[in-house]
């Protein structure tokens, strides 16, 4: 893998970590209503983001951050589903196509699964002493 795809991956997932923060009304109505504490839970996936795109930034930790990654997303999968099952459409927030909510859930989020075990698959390997 091109050394600079790693480092594009790192400030995305940093930049939408931080986006938690900075925007936790686009994130918070994503969370399912029987997942308990969503603020708590979105300030949580805002600081796993930043820490995975740091691991991914440095080549010693980005096997790791790849296996995060990949498990991270498959952890947010129930979101994509909640957000198909609500229409789509979040009041004065995101509405899309439902067409694109089938599209998050079944293309982007398994790509981005592939990508984390890609990342972690051709990260350096670990200099034997």
């Amino acid at each position: 893998m091109k050394s600079i795809f790693p480092k594009v991956i790192s400030v995305l997932f940093i930049l939408a970590g931080l986006n938690h923060f900075l925007s936790p009304e686009f994130y918070l109505p994503l969370i399912p209503s029987y997942l308990p504490f969503p603020t708590l839970l979105n300030g949580i996936s805002g600081i796993l983001e930043v820490v995975i795109g740091i691991l991914i930034w440095t080549s010693t930790y980005r096997r790791l951050g790849g296996l995060a990654l990949a498990t991270l997303m498959i952890l947010f999968i129930p979101a994509h589903i909640h957000f198909i099952q609500i229409g789509h459409c979040i009041p004065d927030g995101l509405c899309v196509d439902p067409w694109l909510g089938w599209v998050r859930l079944l293309v982007i989020q398994p790509a981005l699964i592939a990508l984390g075990f890609l990342i972690a698959q051709q990260a350096p390997k670990p200099r034997s002493k």
